[in-house]
């Protein structure tokens, strides 16, 4: 039997890579002449060896995601853009104007180009096909200012807080707007440099002490003595 998933194709726990004559590797096993995954990621095949590659780091899309992501190519029809997943998204220009597109009179990289960072939104992603990205809705596109943070995608959570409640303390404590990507970007903006700086700052504490008690209580003495010295 050959080879029964796609090369780089995105596998779950359980999921049959081959058949017959292939030899289980790394983040696989193999059970009765058949070899399985043993955790998410993509999964490979050199010579008769059969693997997977773990996506710890990596964002899973899920439709409805607000994410963060930095174009890295310009196609006929739309934008690659990354956003910190297995595969590429891609934004259409049918969900970046509100118009049809019509390359003779608009042109891409006047709108988006190569290294250009945007807000979007997920709005079609299964297995069996790249995500898909929209603009089109009100606070997404193109950014123009600010800083940006990166942090582990399962940390996202922790970072919001319970109904908001950390990203809420961080944003009052700091004067600043913070858009939180669910694929571990994060952008912070401000009038004041110095108290962007110490978002940022708030934002790499949570990331290094996610899993630890009295997080909140931390930041909240962080703030404190951070704005204090600032205000001196």
């Amino acid at each position: 039997m050959p080879f029964i998933v796609e090369k780089r194709q995105l596998v779950m726990p359980g999921d049959i890579l081959a058949e017959g004559d292939f030899n289980p590797g790394e983040n696989t096993y193999r059970e009765g002449g058949k070899i399985y995954s043993s955790l998410t990621g993509l999964a490979n095949m050199a010579g008769k060896n059969v693997y997977v590659v773990a996506l710890k780091g990596f964002y899973m899309p899920v439709v409805g995601d607000l994410v963060i992501g930095k174009v890295i190519d310009l196609r006929l029809g739309g934008w690659v853009v990354d956003i910190n997943a297995p595969y590429a998204a891609i934004l259409p220009t049918s969900e970046a104007f509100d118009r049809s597109f019509n390359s003779r009179r608009d042109e891409m990289a006047s709108y988006l180009d190569v290294g250009d960072l945007v807000v979007a939104k997920v709005i079609v992603f299964d297995r069996t096909r790249d995500p898909q990205l929209t603009i089109k809705e009100g606070g997404l596109g193109k950014v123009s200012n600010g800083r940006l943070v990166r942090v582990t995608p399962t940390k996202i959570p922790r970072v919001i807080g319970r109904k908001g409640s950390m990203i809420n303390l961080l944003t009052r404590g700091t004067d600043t707007r913070i858009t939180v990507g669910q694929n571990g970007v994060i952008l912070v903006s401000g009038e004041r440099p110095e108290m962007e700086a110490l978002a940022v700052k708030v934002l790499q504490m949570i990331e290094r002490e996610a899993h630890m008690l009295g997080l909140t209580d931390r930041v909240e003495e962080l703030l404190k003595k951070e704005k204090g010295l600032k205000d001196e």
